[in-house]
């Protein structure tokens, strides 16, 4: 069973909160010094579910990521894992992507890449929360697409995949090749073994630009993006507090009644 999965590159939702920095006129977030990007949660464990299914049936994992050279750092640690090989999607044709772009990307690697039984992408990116590329890239391929699964096992040929709902789940029994996005239901990630993460050290990451997956450069790039942002800011949380008095609990609630329609909140 061959599986491709894609990761990405975020900073780390761990960092304290007063390192979040952003430049507003460049409308980027300012990279704090110190704390190092990690893979984000999601694909995390959709490299996790990747290689359950690997024990189990047998195969072979390749990881995809779209980002600067330092992303190569999230390909080690998926091949850590547990995972056989990694590509690395670098050039700067590709800055300022959005999520068409990076599907478009993606898709291409994927046919370089060439056979596989099954691609597993994390529900959403950590850092924008969009939860778009996967199924952009599921209506590239002409795959079937399954959504926020908490499990997939193989039986008589096809995929048995449970999706979270609100409140339960459902069962879906796909045909192979397909596409899955992966919730954090599957559960806890695995800590890379000691000898992974110096195999994993050892190796050289592949790093494929535009021509190396003959990518269409006018379906990249900033120039190519469906969205534009308008504006990058941290708001501004302001907490106050009145006092609402009356000499009679009756005298009282009338006033809170009157303060609150004059706010607008009822």
């Amino acid at each position: 069973m061959n599986i491709i999965v894609c990761i990405k590159q975020i900073l780390d939702p761990e960092m304290p909160p007063s390192k979040f920095k952003i430049d507003s006129e460049s409308k980027q977030v300012i990279p704090p010094e110190g704390i190092p990007p990690v893979i984000s949660p999601y694909d995390e464990q959709a490299v996790e579910l990747a290689i359950r299914l690997k024990e189990k049936h047998g195969g072979k994992i390749t990881v995809l990521s779209l980002g600067s050279n330092a992303a190569s750092s999230i390909v080690k640690h998926a091949l850590a894992m547990g995972a056989d090989e990694g590509f690395l999607l670098a050039d700067k044709a590709f800055d300022g992507s959005d999520s068409f772009s990076t599907a478009y990307i993606l898709t291409k690697a994927m046919q370089k890449v060439g056979v596989y039984d099954l691609v597993l992408c994390g529900r959403q990116a950590a850092d924008w929360d969009e939860g778009l590329v996967g199924s952009i890239i599921a209506e590239n391929l002409g795959l079937p697409l399954v959504t926020l699964a908490k499990s997939i096992d193989v039986a008589d040929g096809e995929l048995k995949v449970e999706r979270v709902t609100l409140d339960g789940y459902q069962v879906f029994a796909i045909p192979m090749p397909a596409l899955v996005t992966v919730s954090n239901e599957v559960g806890q990630p695995r800590l890379p073994s000691g000898w992974g993460i110096i195999s994993a050290a050892r190796k050289q990451i592949p790093v494929w630009g535009a021509g190396d997956i003959a990518a269409d450069l006018s379906q990249v790039g900033g120039s190519a993006a469906r969205r534009k942002l308008v504006r990058l800011f941290i708001p501004a949380r302001e907490r106050k507090c009145e006092i609402i008095q009356g000499k009679e609990v009756a005298e009282a609630s009338v006033k809170l009644a009157t303060r609150l329609r004059e706010a607008g909140v009822i």
